[in-house]
């Protein structure tokens, strides 16, 4: 397995949405998706943007199946995500 970077761009998405989407996931027991490493979600101007890393394309394409439909009923714009195999990954120091 490969993993990826996975980003989504949402036009016009607030925080609330966002929120939302997670509500949601949590209800179809997608709280800690498998194969999902890290997830970052942010406002950037006027969009809402999401980065995640995945252990591979295939369990991220097997979340989309539960995450999709959950986008469109709650009314998020989104491009189609950016699917880019990670070449280097790095964590940082936690500091307590």
């Amino acid at each position: 397995m490969k993993k990826v970077m996975v980003q989504f761009t949402s036009p016009g998405m607030t925080s609330k949405q966002y929120d939302q989407v997670w509500d949601e996931l949590r209800k179809a027991g997608q709280e800690h998706p498998d194969g999902l490493l890290h997830h970052v979600g942010a406002q950037q101007g006027n969009n809402w943007v999401v980065v995640d890393v995945w252990e591979s394309e295939e369990r991220f394409n097997k979340f989309g199946e539960t995450l999709m439909p959950i986008l469109k009923k709650i009314g998020v714009n989104f491009a189609p995500p950016v699917i880019t195999p990670v070449y280097f990954e790095m964590a940082g120091e936690v500091h307590a």
